[in-house]
């Protein structure tokens, strides 16, 4: 199950910049609830909570519910815009969802068994492409993660999205080729070696020919 974090907020009455820099002297952060074809709602959060939420991963797939007042909507955090001095959040806005809808959502994905894996053991590096997976779902279906195991895998190997256990109904926004999300890429000592054996191996040869042309002279 998705995780749902309850949010308080409190109802706005006014749109436009100068009502918003009126919320911000509050100490509040303002912010719209919109989508799922009603009225959008103008509400005021506590920067605290947004930004706790933000330094916690997997934000991005986690449900909220927004209460303002006796009323709650369940959410999805999407965007929030910073000061550019201060990086403060300035506004935040949460996308209204209602059951059965299809969204467009960034899924985490955790790596599982990296004692398991040959390569990693050998000192390889687990090279990251993609620490989330935009996918297409419905809003009951939304997954709390994707999960790859890395048991077995070597140096050199893969993995794809082909390897991912998606829950049906759940489709990746790329859909032309089954692209990587990881690999084991070998260490950086054993990368170098190569480059350095070849620097040695061009610069020996040239040194006796150097002498030699010394000695014609």
């Amino acid at each position: 199950m998705v995780e749902v974090v309850t949010i308080e907020a409190e109802s706005r009455g006014r749109a436009g910049k100068g009502a918003a820099r009126a919320t911000r002297r509050e100490g509040k952060v303002p912010g719209v609830i919109y989508g799922a074809k009603q009225e959008p709602r103008l509400i005021a959060v506590d920067p605290r909570v947004i930004m706790r939420e933000l330094h916690r991963h997997g934000w991005r797939s986690r449900f909220y519910d927004v209460k303002v007042g006796e009323t709650t909507e369940r959410t999805l955090l999407r965007e929030v815009q910073f000061h550019p001095v201060t990086d403060r959040p300035e506004h935040v806005d949460f996308q209204r969802l209602a059951p059965g809808q299809q969204i467009r959502v960034a899924v985490e994905v955790e790596f599982l068994n990296e004692g398991l894996s040959p390569g990693l053991k050998q000192g390889g590096v687990l090279n990251v492409i993609r620490h989330e997976i935009e996918v297409y779902c419905s809003v009951d279906d939304v997954p709390e993660r994707f999960e790859v195991d890395l048991s077995g895998l070597t140096i050199g190997d893969s993995i794809h999205w082909s390897a991912i256990k998606a829950p049906p109904g759940v489709r990746p926004v790329i859909a032309d080729r089954d692209f990587t999300i990881a690999s084991i890429a070998p260490p950086t000592k054993m990368a170098e070696a190569p480059a350095a054996a070849e620097a040695a191996a061009g610069t020996t040869p040239a040194a006796p020919a150097a002498a030699a042309a010394s000695q014609k002279k």
